[in-house]
């Protein structure tokens, strides 16, 4: 059963760091997932205060994750549909085929996004556009920096009890 839990745990930490550039998969708490999985094994000592300190910080990204994207926006001067036309895009590039694609998605859905809130003035609309893309690329970032982080926290504690896991 630890093997298994183990192994769970791994897919998880990982799938967090991919969750990272998603925006379906809450990254950080995907991997926290892959932390109490491993502390669910018995080999592994249940450490409370290192599950709680970690959930805390993945339920705060998770929060700022919503929030960084459209004070980004907003502070270029954007509005809520830079915000929604960043998601938006950000899902067509994810699923089109060229490279870079979440990237070019989010900048040019942001655009898109302030041309439908005000067509008249595109510079207005590429200013906005780049705080929102400024902010997106910002939570990327810091999502998955701590999922990266929980990864090697997995790695160190695996590692520290290989002998009782395996």
């Amino acid at each position: 059963m630890d093997i298994l839990l183990t192994l769970l745990g791994l897919l998880f930490v990982c799938l967090g760091i991919i969750g990272s550039f998603l925006p379906v998969l809450p990254g950080p708490i995907t991997s926290w997932i892959g932390l109490l999985l491993l502390h669910l094994t018995k080999a592994i000592p249940q450490n409370w205060t290192f599950l709680g300190i970690t959930l805390f910080i993945a339920i705060l990204i998770f929060i700022l994750d919503y929030f960084i994207p459209a004070m980004g926006a907003k502070k270029f001067g954007g509005s809520k549909y830079g915000a929604y036309g960043t998601t938006i895009g950000l899902i067509i590039g994810l699923l089109s085929p060229i490279p870079f694609g979440i990237l070019i998605g989010a900048f040019s859905g942001a655009f898109v996004g302030e041309l439908l809130y005000d067509g008249k003035d595109t510079n207005r609309a590429l200013k906005a556009s780049t705080g929102a893309f400024l902010g997106f690329l910002a939570s990327t970032t810091i999502k998955f920096s701590i999922a990266s982080i929980y990864f090697v926290l997995f790695l160190v504690k695996v590692w520290e009890y290989r002998i009782q896991l395996f």
